[in-house]
């Protein structure tokens, strides 16, 4: 995840305290996640001319509220953030603030657009919406919380899921428009409107996962 435009003292501190901490997680929220939104942070925050390193420490905290309940865990995870002092380092009070916002505002099901484009950035970086994955990160999701479902009850929790937050009148929402997500989001939609089909690829990561 090294980019030349991280600086590299901040980039020790993140990986040495922050990241390992993603290792008690689900495999959906996994340090292999938090390294693909990074990657993704960074990216996003050249193409737009955002900051890399706030880009990068947004990226870095958004799930640490995880250690604490689901529902509130981007609440928590912008405290924790905001109660780094190392951060101080370097970043200034104002700054500080602008990234507490920005991970409060990177879950899927806020009620309201990111506050600022850290916000609109790590939002966007956190949607994995390549289908396939898509479907496998909450097959694992449902089997690590809901080891005593059997398949058919994991099936309807997925799809339960799919529509509520990933179909037409679904609550996700992507703030950047025109991005390779919105693409693929609307990928992900024509499986959701295709019942037998997306059981067909259920049945297909399921039984991998659970062989």
């Amino acid at each position: 995840m090294i980019d030349r435009n991280v600086s590299l003292d901040l980039m020790e501190f993140v990986e040495r305290n922050i990241l390992p901490r993603y290792n008690s997680f689900d495999k959906a929220h996994n340090l292999s996640h938090v390294t693909v939104v990074i990657r993704r942070s960074i990216e996003l925050a050249r193409t737009f001319g955002a900051d890399v390193n706030m880009a990068y420490t947004v990226a870095a905290y958004h799930d640490l509220g995880l250690e604490g309940p689901r529902a509130i865990h981007h609440i928590t995870s912008g405290k924790i953030l905001m109660a780094d002092g190392r951060l101080t380092r370097w970043f200034s009070p104002s700054q500080m603030q602008v990234m507490r916002d920005a991970v409060e505002d990177h879950r899927a099901s806020a009620s309201h657009a990111p506050r600022s484009i850290y916000g609109r950035i790590v939002a966007e970086a956190d949607r994995e919406m390549d289908p396939e994955t898509v479907v496998r990160r909450t097959i694992l999701f449902g089997l690590s919380h809901y080891p005593e479902m059997d398949k058919e009850a994991h099936w309807q929790r997925f799809m339960e899921h799919m529509e509520a937050k990933y179909s037409t009148h679904g609550y996700i929402r992507l703030w950047l428009p025109g991005s390779d997500n919105e693409r693929k989001l609307n990928e992900l939609r024509s499986w959701i409107a295709d019942p037998p089909r997306m059981r067909l690829i259920f049945d297909r990561i399921f039984a991998e996962e659970t062989s």
